[in-house]
């Protein structure tokens, strides 16, 4: 298995990835349009060609990054590939000076095993919720907010 960079033709594997999961409530849906905006973000793990596993590190303000759109492929699930590629995006943070790192997720149960705590979503920095008006759950928001000091 590989991990690598996204690329444009990889667009329509990542939409199709997120948005199965979009379908069965476990994530939110994306654009494509916001797939290509935010392309440089993403991480993949690739195995025999396909991808298996995505999630992106987004930077949200002054040293503070969140892990977005993590979906791994349901043939890899709880085989360690979600755990790389956050290992990965949490390594790429502090290179860049990221002191707080979030996602907001409906497995809180992965993030914690990671060294990320659940933290009401009324403590977290204002900045972290500016994408959030655009969301189709917006205020009713129900995913839990995690977040590990790096």
């Amino acid at each position: 298995m590989i991990f690598r960079k996204a690329k444009f033709s990889d667009v329509e594997d990542i939409l199709k990835l997120i948005n199965d999961y979009a379908e069965q409530g476990l994530m939110l849906a994306r654009a494509r349009n916001t797939l290509y905006e935010g392309l440089r973000e993403f991480i993949l793990a690739v195995e025999d060609g396909q991808i298996v596993g995505i999630a992106a590190l987004h930077l949200v303000w002054d040293e503070l990054g969140e892990i977005r759109a993590l979906a791994i492929h349901s043939s890899k699930v709880k085989t360690g590939v979600g755990t790389k590629i956050v290992e990965i995006l949490t390594e790429e943070a502090r290179e860049l000076g990221v002191k707080t790192l979030f996602a907001l997720t409906y497995q809180p149960g992965f993030f914690a095993k990671l060294d990320f705590e659940e933290v009401p979503k009324e403590n977290v920095p204002h900045k972290m919720w500016k994408e959030c008006i655009n969301c189709p759950k917006f205020p009713n928001c129900d995913e839990i907010a995690m977040v590990k000091k790096l």
